[in-house]
């Protein structure tokens, strides 16, 4: 075996440990996460490179690390304090508070704290989830909101889909009230095309039947 094909595996096992122990241990943050396992492929990468140019792996890797720790460090500190906070706002609520994929907060909220069945007037218990969320985004200027309502299979979807689409607005058109500006806010309709459960039973229709909001941060310049 030669010595990139060495280097090569090296690395390969290296970035493997970082991610397994990043995603195994309970004392480290989202953000933390991430960052070690950015900086982990970043070494991997910038060993490999170096090792590729006749150059040494030891700098490269620092180099590598510094900047894949930057890059792993998606989740930004605003964030996971936002979603620290809106965890505790929604406790008992059944309100489902996770991180995407993107790295985008995502607010899950059941119908039966927000909507009246064939109601798009927003309730009280939707009011109280609202109210801490909008103003955490006072801060914020640059984060974007995308509100995305959903319904069952109950009716015709001529009644489903306008009704999804009004209960996003009515969530925007809250938030507004609360200072986020409209401008920050995008809305859409799903109806019943995008169920979590099955419509077979009623517990599932109850899933169905929720409004998503997705909050962003635009990636750093």
């Amino acid at each position: 075996m030669n010595t990139t094909h060495s280097n090569l595996r090296a690395v390969a096992c290296a970035i493997a440990a970082v991610a397994f122990l990043a995603a195994g241990c309970a004392d480290l943050s989202e953000r933390q996460k991430g960052t070690a396992v950015g900086a982990g492929v970043g070494a991997g990468v910038g060993a490999v490179i170096s090792s590729a140019t006749g150059g040494r792996a030891g700098p490269g890797a620092l180099i590598g690390g510094a900047l894949g720790a930057v890059a792993g460090n998606l989740w930004s500190k605003r964030m996971e304090d936002r979603r620290n906070a809106m965890e505790q706002a929604t406790r008992g609520t059944n309100v489902e508070v996770t991180r995407t994929e993107n790295n985008e907060l995502k607010l899950n909220i059941p119908n039966d704290i927000s909507f009246d069945t064939g109601s798009a007037a927003i309730k009280p218990p939707l009011r109280a989830v609202l109210d801490p969320f909008a103003g955490s985004l006072r801060d914020d200027p640059g984060a974007r909101l995308t509100i995305v309502g959903h319904t069952d299979n109950t009716g015709s979807e001529a009644v489903n889909n306008p009704l999804s689409i009004e209960r996003a607005q009515s969530v925007r058109d809250y938030l507004v009230t609360r200072g986020v500006a409209a401008a920050r806010v995008e809305t859409a309709g799903r109806g019943e095309r995008e169920p979590v459960a099955s419509n077979a039973t009623e517990a599932g229709r109850a899933k169905n039947r929720r409004v998503e909001i997705f909050l962003r941060e635009p990636a750093p310049a």
